[in-house]
């Protein structure tokens, strides 16, 4: 099958599943699914789905169905029929291979480095339902030895994160305050004539584990080493570190004698300078995952060659093995994720900050108005495969508007304001639903002559055609000294229906209030909104007929808004 074919087929099969708005990655996916050579032509693929995904999203539901069905036939039935869905709980219990009523400690460990983005939430929501459906524990555990990124208000977003998504630890550990218990175990390795103390350079080091060679530190007695590793305590900063004595050829780099400890003189957000001996990332890891119980846990694959390293550490010192399962990291296109780049982009002034709305950052994703529920349900989704996935704003916003539409209610917003005046007009009292479907209130307006409509919407006027105010009336375009004019034609629907170009959503002079919406692209677009719209409180989100979902920010002389999506 042509690619393009492949696409539209499952464009549409995939829009119809989700309320008429197909996603690029489930497209992708199915269309591998079905024909694996669509790998080879992959970069081309993904052109042609943008494009088609685009079309098939502009059409009506019934539309698409039509289209589905001519196209394919028979593919609209079988799309009728339930598919089950494994549970997620199956999934992990074969995963892992766990036996039934086994117990599973698991836990979430994020350095306080920058804000929780998408990537962090999904080793969160995937240990804490790893733990909770296998009658366990999740520990969420600071890793907080790296002075020189940790901050005060990282670790608070990372707690009203879980906080927001539901999730309650039942323990919180912080690695700054469990360096007695990693010094401990690193006397238990020098014991055990597995760690010496090394004074090489930071060159050495590095060359020694390339080549395989041994430095002149690595057969000291452990009497000597015992000794060092009591110095080290009051050495200077970077004069020496602790090595695990492994093997320096091992085949997997990580194997060769790493460093455990060093010596950093900084000032520490939680301990201050209680501590001058700090442990390294794989040590650090081992032992409290070990020291704590945790025997089961996800993670992202970049990890993946570390665990060796550490079950060698929970092995040698007699603490519980843990078993990792790796899945492949994965990033919604064109957004950074990265901290360092984040950071840049701030202060050169790119971004507005870690909620700045082009970021995927919880924090950003809060102020549009992204739901918690849509978050760890999409994250979920995203599943446990090893295969790099590339996400679009269309995949996640596809979760977000099912959890949204049928509990958002809806309101007027004109952007770029027009006023028209629509001659013969009656004078009317009318109720406006704020939801077609779902009772969520109304809202009354009493309208006369005069009207706000977007721009766009007057610009699109064609002379001689029927226009329906939506919920209140038809008119027609007229030309008056080559201006338009207005004029009242019917009230009933059925007078508009065959004839009439286009529904337009409107409102009426007098009741309009200043509105100001920043885009993700931090374009602001200007309009006036109902009144009714003052009654929001911050943080409420709604939907703005034929515009989009957005959620209040801000209440002053005008009401800011930040755009959620479609």
């Amino acid at each position: 099958m042509e690619l393009e074919k492949l696409a539209r087929k499952h464009a549409l099969k995939n829009a119809l599943k989700h309320d008429g708005k197909a996603v690029l990655q489930a497209v992708i996916t199915a269309a591998i699914s079905e024909n694996k050579d669509v790998k080879k032509n992959i970069k081309e693929f993904v052109e042609i789905a943008r494009r088609v995904i685009e079309e098939v999203n502009s059409k009506s539901k019934e539309e698409q169905e039509k289209l589905l069905e001519e196209l394919f036939p028979g593919e609209l039935k079988s799309l009728n029929k339930p598919k089950e869905e494994r549970p997620l709980r199956e999934v992990m219990k074969d995963l892992f291979g766990l036996g039934e009523g086994e117990k599973v400690i698991s836990a979430f460990p994020p350095e306080p480095s920058k804000y929780p983005h998408l990537g962090h939430v999904k080793g969160i929501v995937l240990n804490y339902e790893l733990a909770k459906n296998f009658n366990g524990e999740f520990i969420l555990r600071f890793e907080d030895t790296n002075h020189e990124k940790v901050k005060k208000e990282y670790y608070d977003a990372i707690l009203e994160t879980c906080e927001w998504l539901g999730i309650k630890p039942d323990k919180i550990v912080y690695a700054s305050k469990e360096l007695e218990i990693l010094y401990k175990y690193a006397e238990e390795l020098i014991k055990k004539g597995l760690a010496y103390v090394c004074s090489c350079s930071v060159e050495e080091v590095r060359n020694s584990r390339a080549t395989g060679k041994a430095c002149k530190h690595r057969d000291q007695s452990i009497e000597e080493n015992m000794a060092k590793w009591r110095e080290m305590f009051n050495a200077p900063s970077g004069s020496s570190i602790l090595r695990a004595k492994i093997d320096l050829k091992h085949k997997n780099t990580t194997m060769r004698d790493p460093t455990l400890f060093r010596i950093v003189d900084a000032d520490h957000p939680l301990v201050g300078n209680k501590y001058r001996v700090w442990p390294t990332y794989d040590f650090e890891t081992a032992i409290l995952d070990g020291v704590y119980g945790v025997n089961y846990r996800f993670r992202s694959k970049e990890f993946e060659m570390r665990s060796e390293l550490q079950n060698y550490f929970q092995e040698v010192l007699g603490l519980t093995v843990t078993r990792y399962e790796h899945y492949a990291r994965f990033n919604i296109e064109g957004v950074p994720s990265s901290g360092r780049i984040i950071r840049e982009k701030i202060n050169n002034g790119e971004l507005l900050g870690w909620d700045d709305p082009a970021l995927t950052t919880i924090a950003a994703l809060r102020r549009r108005g992204f739901q918690p529920e849509a978050i760890r349900e999409f994250v979920k989704h995203t599943g446990f495969s090893k295969n790099e996935g590339l996400f679009t704003w269309n995949d996640l916003e596809a979760y977000n508007r099912r959890h949204l539409d049928p509990i958002t209610k809806r309101y007027f917003f004109i952007a770029e304001p027009v006023r028209i005046v629509v001659e013969d007009a009656p004078q009317l009292v009318v109720n406006v639903r704020r939801h077609p479907d779902n009772d969520l209130g109304s809202r009354e307006f009493k309208t006369g002559k005069e009207f706000w409509v977007t721009k766009k919407d007057y610009e699109s006027f064609k002379l001689g055609n029927l226009y329906r105010f939506m919920e209140l009336f038809n008119f027609v375009v007229e030309e008056e000294n080559g201006k338009k004019r207005f004029r009242y034609h019917s009230r009933e629907y059925k007078e508009y229906k065959g004839k009439g170009k286009a529904i337009i959503h409107w409102l009426p002079v007098g009741y309009e209030v200043g509105v100001e919406v920043l885009m993700p692209d931090k374009t602001i677009v200007k309009g006036y909104g109902e009144n009714y719209l003052e009654e929001l409180n911050i943080g409420e989100v709604i939907q703005a007929e034929r515009f989009g979902f957005m959620r209040l920010d801000e209440k002053n002389e005008k009401l800011r808004f930040w755009y959620t999506h479609k």
